[in-house]
């Protein structure tokens, strides 16, 4: 299916459309029963208790041994003192303390804070006084435990709960790891009383854990959004927003009843990953193949290895699979599906990754504020190019006007997206944000998401671009993603990024960042004088710049602040 055109399609409520057309599986108005993570990890442990949940480099752990070490690490925190509603920041790699740290520190009643293994301490040190965590589950890996003990020295943090990254590994590769790779092993003290190891906590622990009464419309996360500028902030994520978003993205499975084998190499402080390869595959009774990183050949071992049926990423994982020599000798014929998500997906690399796998590769919409999952394109249909499809069930999105929220779109133009459902956040930590935040909507509260979209005549939905990162360039409006666009269709281009930089007439002029495929050949300026032609006029860029490699985010999606940052000292010096 192709789309049509863009502004006679454009319709502000698809409802009539979405109970009458739905592309994913069974019904899309749909009412979710609120429940907690605990219940859910709960139901799934009774259910599949001998199955294994987690293959960590071939070393496997099943549901009741995931479950046996999570209750005990959360009675080893209420004897330290923990009460319901204590922040615990988890500051680890996809490793099997995760599992443990994670859902045994929610049975205790403690709000979650993720924290990514690749922030700056500047960083680290805001989400611990902005969301009051005194409590760091990190790893012994090097760079993480000094980043922690920094924070437990400055007394920012109370405790260390240390976990062994070798200590889950196959006895053999223990053993080798230790021999050969002790450096990457942090000498962590074994007489400081505020540091401690997590399996010893386990090990020592008393049970049973003190009941407590959890609601789910209780704080379970404090998931902090990256942004482009200013100090993230905290989105409150309610156990019923996790547990329903979950839900929703197995209902568009047409196949769930198939064995579950997905690689966890998104990272899991990740709001993608966390709902879509930890919750999802637990309340599922699947297996996470988990990687603590992502490197195209690992991951491609393991897919083979494990007989992956999904692999969940980003267009820029994809790109690196099909780019490594390894690519062409794997086996991808256990693999379904692939959801890509956190950056739009180019369809020339949408093509050529089916093409050699053989596997769906869905583009999928989120944000950190609705728990990972918006609307999806279906596994099992064509579905429209360049779209995020349709909406999870129990999802309302509509379209109102980009200046005014309280109106609808002008008719036939592009409107910003505000978002409905029971995946939405209650709210930022601390009454960060602003009023605007949400808009009052005939049936509720919808969330502004920021991004410019159009809604089809087939219910599907297009991202047009993100209101934040659109450019002034003399008045006129210009959108970064369109841009983009027009680079991706030369043979050369394989990433690209637009942002605005100052300009003295215009205020603002769009510039083009871009990497090149492979034994492509191109400069700055051949690729400038063939876009330029292509664009309106206020949307020609000043310059192509030619690099080897784009800044990126940990998941691996392009990111703009850098490049931001760098053309605003550039303009300062």
């Amino acid at each position: 299916m192709n789309p049509s055109p863009l502004r006679s399609e454009t319709v502000t409520d698809p409802t009539d459309i979405w109970r009458s057309r739905y592309i994913h599986p069974g019904a899309w108005d749909v009412t979710y029963v609120p429940m907690t993570l605990p219940e859910m990890f709960a139901a799934s442990v009774k259910r599949f208790p001998d199955r294994p949940l987690t293959d960590f480099l071939g070393a496997k752990l099943s549901y009741r041994r995931i479950a046996h070490d999570a209750e005990r690490f959360g009675a080893a925190l209420q004897a330290q003192g923990l009460v319901k509603g204590d922040r615990v920041g988890l500051f680890l790699p996809n490793v099997p303390d995760y599992l443990i740290a994670y859902y045994g520190a929610l049975m205790a009643g403690a709000i979650i804070v993720n924290m990514s293994p690749l922030y700056s301490l500047e960083e680290l040190t805001h989400q611990i006084e902005n969301s009051g965590a005194r409590i760091i589950v990190t790893s012994d890996v090097p760079q993480l435990y000094g980043h922690a003990r920094a924070l437990l020295d400055a007394g920012s943090v109370d405790r260390l709960i240390i976990g062994s990254l070798s200590g889950w590994l196959p006895v053999i590769k223990r053993a080798l790891f230790r021999l050969f790779r002790s450096t990457e092993i942090a000498a962590v003290p074994t007489g400081d009383s505020r540091i401690r190891s997590l399996m010893t906590l386990v090990g020592e622990a008393s049970l049973p854990l003190a009941p407590v009464a959890i609601a789910p419309d209780d704080v379970a996360l404090i998931q902090y959004t990256g942004g482009t500028t200013g100090l993230p902030k905290g989105a409150m994520l309610t156990h019923a927003n996790m547990t329903a978003n979950a839900r929703q993205v197995r209902a568009i499975d047409p196949h769930p009843e198939l064995p579950d084998r997905i690689v966890g190499v998104l990272p899991f402080f990740h709001v993608f990953a966390n709902t879509c390869v930890l919750n999802r595959t637990v309340l599922s009774g699947g297996m996470i193949a988990m990687l603590p990183r992502f490197a195209a050949k690992d991951t491609l071992k393991t897919i083979q290895r494990v007989k992956a049926t999904a692999l969940p990423g980003v267009p820029t994982m994809y790109q690196s699979l099909l780019d490594h020599p390894d690519c062409a000798k794997t086996d991808f014929r256990s693999l379904r599906v692939c959801i890509s998500g956190a950056a739009p997906l180019a369809q020339t690399l949408k093509g050529k990754f089916e093409a050699v796998t053989g596997a769906k590769l869905v583009e999928g919409y989120g944000l950190t504020e609705v728990a990972g999952v918006v609307a999806c394109n279906p596994y099992d249909d064509p579905g429209v190019d360049g779209t995020i499809g349709q909406p999870v069930p129990g999802t309302l999105v509509r379209l109102v006007n980009r200046d005014d929220p309280t109106m609808p779109p002008v008719a036939g133009e592009p409107g910003e997206l505000v978002v409905e459902g029971p995946q939405v956040m209650a709210g930022y930590w601390g009454g960060a944000g602003r009023d605007g935040d949400f808009v009052t909507t005939p049936t509720g509260r919808a969330l502004r998401t920021g991004d410019v979209a159009t809604i089809d005549g087939q219910g599907y939905i297009r991202i047009v671009d993100r209101l934040k990162d659109m450019i002034a360039v003399g008045g006129f409006k210009v959108f970064p993603s369109q841009i983009e666009r027009v680079l991706y269709r030369h043979p050369a281009v394989k990433e690209a990024i637009v942002i605005g930089i100052p300009d003295a007439y215009y205020g603002e002029m769009p510039k083009a960042f871009v990497t090149l495929n492979e034994g492509a050949d191109g400069s700055g300026e051949t690729l400038k004088a063939w876009l330029n032609p292509q664009l309106g006029k206020h949307e020609r860029v000043a310059a192509v710049d030619v690099r080897m490699e784009l800044p990126k985010t940990l998941v691996g999606k392009l990111s703009r602040k850098e490049l931001i940052a760098e053309e605003r000292a550039k303009a300062a010096a």
